[in-house]
């Protein structure tokens, strides 16, 4: 959580990525769901998003908020 946002931060194939946690169909944890180097698919109705794109794969005009990542010393520091 990061002020009252639920956030979901994910290694995509060593690239560090933050989203919004809300699957924006029924508002499921993306971070509980299935993560590969390239997609997170909902764990409730296996909608799948592009981690690059930051949409659904089958509809790219269905987006996910994303949120910049900074990398200090180790640290990761997402911007809200």
């Amino acid at each position: 959580m990061v002020q009252d946002t639920p956030v979901a931060v994910i290694n995509a194939g060593g690239n560090i990525f933050a989203w919004d946690n809300r699957c924006p169909h029924r508002g499921a944890s993306l971070g509980d769901g299935h993560i590969t180097d390239t997609t997170v698919q909902c764990k409730f109705h296996l909608w799948e998003f592009d981690i690059k794109r930051e949409c659904a794969v089958a509809n790219d005009a269905i987006k996910i908020k994303s949120f910049p990542v900074e990398i200090i010393e180790g640290e990761i520091f997402v911007k809200i």
